[in-house]
């Protein structure tokens, strides 16, 4: 028996036939070319056909996993798009009278290698994605690509590491969950398996060799365990454990309608977070009280240009319509950091994370900001909309947002226009100065929601996405559940209710911590609906 250890990413036990992924790893050879404008040519139409599949997979995407994790297949078209890039592969060819294949690979590794080389995390994240797309086009010129066997039935998926697009385009009818090498829990593969719903383990630090191609293969998403070949008590261990995991599903189906209260009478609002309306089946499918966080940079994010008021309106206005009179809170712009869109014209910073982002940009660009919240009121007159402010530090800067707002509100009663002069105002709690100060921003506004992602990054000065760092995170750290509960304080001296819409939210071990403050919402993603209204119940 093999066993393995790495971090579970998606909750779920599995048995099956292992499938070891096999990719052409091959090395692209250099070849001298007569026609340097035919080897263009080619290249233009790989790529062409490479963005074409990219967005088939987003398309796919959107489907299987919402619109805030198929961005990333987006932005690997932008990439395509770029022109350094091309020029840069057309300049190799045309220079030295070079075949496409080689001229790309070479783009590539330059490429990789200068984003390698940057200090901000976020660009050398991009290391990877200017990989991935020069591998797209790599095998529409027919040189590249991934493979494996798994006959004709389920298979376990083992490899050194998966690409968002590779993890996409698994067959959810047919793959039980897959292993992976390398990688990270905060990795886009990782958050899309927890999307798609698949057992997964990642960051094993070792391969599973293709000796083991066709054997039994157990994998535990609870605990990061991976059993090649299992002998008969794991083997017995892992099937009763299946069971229960079976039962445990079946149970969290009797729940839905269900109120989210515990043993001694106290409820807990269960609300989800999604990207965008491409969301909203998976919203009502798992039974959401509400829609907590309504990531609308995504809107812009999928712009080639600012979106209008009136795209922006009908967004809106369609989550409304869909949740019946269930509280929809809508998360102004908050762009910038590792969100970019080029039109913004955003400076580069040498530390966007603490940078020119969010409710800072809308306050210095006003009118940008005054398109968006009236097309957040307009909506408001079909459902029960809220909105809210993020990347908040100081009373000042709710003021200024709700004096634009007021104006805004002003100008659409002079105009006829409906709107639900009554609906809530709310903040983002992702900093610690805003914990810090929450019993004066409380009396600002209608609500409080705790962004423990940004929260628990700022508070231990530690970028959750940095591979490297992840022994020295604690998401449970003391000083953060001591912000978070102060800022519940906060709210509830004030007369305001108070919820979670960071990642936290769903942390099952944290839930009795959550009730013990008196946490008055947890808003998660659709598919940790279900387990977090049990675990309440069960208190």
């Amino acid at each position: 028996m093999l066993s393995l250890k790495g971090k579970g990413v998606c909750g779920g036990v599995t048995l099956g036939t292992l499938a070891v992924l096999r990719r052409n790893t091959a090395a692209v050879k250099r070849r001298k070319v007569q026609d340097a404008e035919a080897e263009v040519a080619r290249f233009q139409t790989a790529r062409q056909k490479a963005i074409a599949k990219l967005a088939e997979l987003y398309e796919k995407a959107v489907v299987d996993v919402g619109k805030d994790n198929a961005a990333i297949f987006e932005i690997h078209q932008m990439m395509l798009e770029d022109l350094d890039y091309i020029e840069s592969v057309e300049g190799i060819i045309r220079t030295q009278q070079v075949n496409a294949e080689y001229a790309v690979q070479t783009t590539a590794a330059n490429f990789a290698e200068i984003f390698s080389s940057m200090e901000d995390d976020y660009m050398r994240a991009r290391a990877a994605d200017v990989k991935d797309i020069s591998n797209k086009v790599l095998g529409c010129l027919g040189d590249g690509g991934s493979s494996w066997e798994s006959g004709s039935g389920s298979y376990i998926l083992a490899a050194d590491d998966l690409a968002p697009s590779e993890t996409v385009q698994l067959d959810k009818s047919r793959v039980q969950g897959f292993v992976t090498a390398a990688g990270s829990v905060n990795s886009h593969t990782a958050i899309l398996a927890r999307t798609i719903g698949i057992p997964a383990v990642v960051n094993t630090g070792c391969g599973i060799g293709e000796e083991y191609d066709g054997k039994l293969v157990a994998v535990d998403g609870y605990t990061g365990e991976v059993f090649v070949d299992p002998d008969a008590a794991t083997l017995e261990r892992i099937k009763a454990k299946m069971e229960q995991d079976a039962q445990h599903k079946k149970l969290l189906e009797e729940l839905k309608g269900k109120k989210s209260i515990t043993g001694g009478g106290q409820q807990v609002h269960v609300y989800a977070n999604i990207g965008g309306t491409g969301d909203l089946a998976s919203v009502l499918a798992n039974d959401a009280e509400g829609i907590g966080l309504f990531r609308s940079e995504f809107i812009y994010l999928e712009s080639k240009d600012y979106p209008t008021e009136e795209q922006q309106f009908e967004k809106y206005k369609l989550a409304a319509e869909a949740m019946a009179g269930k509280r929809v809170i809508i998360r102004t712009l908050d762009i910038g950091a590792d969100k970019q869109a080029d039109y913004f014209e955003l400076p580069q910073e040498e530390n966007p994370a603490l940078g020119y982002r969010a409710i800072r940009i809308c306050l210095e660009r006003p009118e940008l900001f005054a398109t968006q919240l009236r097309a957040i009121c307009r909506a408001s007159a079909y459902g029960k909309l809220a909105v809210m402010f993020p990347m908040i530090i100081s009373v000042e800067e709710v003021r200024k947002a709700r004096k634009i707002l007021r104006e805004v509100q002003a100008e659409l009663k002079y105009a006829g226009v409906s709107f639900d002069p009554k609906m809530e105002v709310g903040i983002m709690i992702e900093t610690p100065a805003a914990a810090l100060i929450s019993a004066e921003l409380a009396k600002e506004v209608d609500f409080f929601s705790i962004g423990t992602n940004d929260l628990s990054q700022y508070t231990l000065a530690i970028d959750r996405q940095n591979q490297r760092l992840e022994p020295f995170f604690d998401a449970h750290h003391p000083a953060i559940l001591r912000l978070i509960e102060m800022t519940v304080q906060g709210a509830h001296a004030a007369g305001i209710w108070c919820g979670v819409c960071g990642e936290l939210g769903a942390d099952l071990s944290l839930t009795k911590e959550f009730v013990r403050m008196g946490m008055d919402e947890l808003s998660v993603s659709p598919a940790s609906i279900l387990p977090l209204r049990k675990k309440i119940r069960s208190l």
